[in-house]
């Protein structure tokens, strides 16, 4: 993972990248590969963040943080980076973005982080991929906000960390259209063939490996905090915030195109059974908080989440 130390030329961050055009040989190979790779973000977060560097001797942590955590890669890099800046000691401690930001500081910051490359001049010649990215993304923000909206109801202490392991669950898939965009539209295709294909089948037949497996691998090359890591691992599904997460996650990716899609009514009894509530009250509250109201933002690292007074359209909180 690359990034600029000083602000570059635009028509360099508008070069065309040398894509892969086949799998690499395994999951090392993978994670070698993006450990320097560079990692492009939304043209709207590049722009902002010129925007902010422009007047840095006036910008604090709060407003790169509403800039930076609306953008999963850009999130995911920050974390990278504040990982190498952490003691091996606190290597466990959860970080969001606004700490990551205290932790290294403003200057530091857009010395560090230049003047991104963006997504959308990335793949500028790969439409499909791009498309692709923009669904993740979308995904991502839904997922993001189920957590989240789940979280803060049931006053979970690890609120901002369940947040950000839905919001960055699928960062894996954003890489692989981003460096791979022939191998990640092929997976695309086979699944809009068959539905009832299993993503990780297809995931490994093109791509040699499971997206879950990258993720994974990447995050722990990374550093990135434990917590984090825990929250994110589906083969942890016994633990709570797991469990969460992956609702989350499967929620934003079947109501996709709306809440009549027939792996709902699973993810409903799922949710129903987790806040010990009937269905139709936890789909009417399914569909109060899929809307972004709740913001990232009103979390912090060391202050528990409150959760909202029960009311009768709310799931309880058993």
């Amino acid at each position: 993972m690359t990034d600029s130390q000083t602000p570059t030329p635009l028509a360099s961050l508008q070069a065309k990248p040398r894509y892969l055009s086949a799998p690499l040989a395994h999951i090392g190979a993978w994670t070698r590969y993006f450990r320097s790779a560079e990692i492009p973000v939304l043209a709207r977060t590049a722009q902002a963040l010129e925007a902010l560097r422009a007047i840095e001797d006036d910008v604090d942590a709060n407003m790169l943080t509403s800039v930076i955590q609306a953008d999963p890669l850009m999130t995911l890099k920050l974390l990278a980076h504040v990982a190498t800046l952490r003691h091996p000691s606190n290597m466990t401690e959860t970080e969001s973005v606004t700490s990551s930001l205290v932790l290294m500081g403003i200057a530091p910051f857009f010395r560090k982080f230049g003047q991104q490359a963006t997504i959308e001049n990335w793949l500028a010649d790969q439409p499909e991929a791009l498309q692709g990215v923009q669904e993740q993304l979308k995904r991502a923000e839904r997922a993001g906000q189920f957590a989240l909206g789940f979280a803060i109801h049931r006053g979970n202490t690890d609120a901002a960390i369940v947040h950000l392991a839905a919001f960055l669950h699928n960062f894996a898939d954003l890489l692989v259209l981003l460096h791979a965009p022939a191998l990640a539209v092929k997976i695309q295709h086979a699944q809009s063939f068959d539905a009832a294909l299993r993503s990780s089948i297809i995931q490994k037949e093109v791509l040699g490996v499971e997206m879950n497996d990258l993720s994974l691998a990447l995050m722990k090359l990374w550093h990135l905090p434990e917590l984090l890591v825990r929250s994110s691992d589906e083969r942890h599904a016994e633990h709570a915030n797991v469990q969460w997460v992956m609702l989350a996650v499967r929620l934003a990716r079947h109501s996709a195109a709306g809440w009549d899609n027939a792996a709902l009514p699973d993810d409903v009894a799922d949710a129903a059974r987790l806040f010990n509530a009937p269905a139709r009250v936890v789909l009417a509250f399914l569909h109060k908080i899929d809307h972004p109201v709740l913001t990232a933002t009103l979390l912090t690292d060391r202050q528990p989440a409150q959760a909202p007074p029960t009311a009768p359209d709310q799931p309880g909180q058993g």
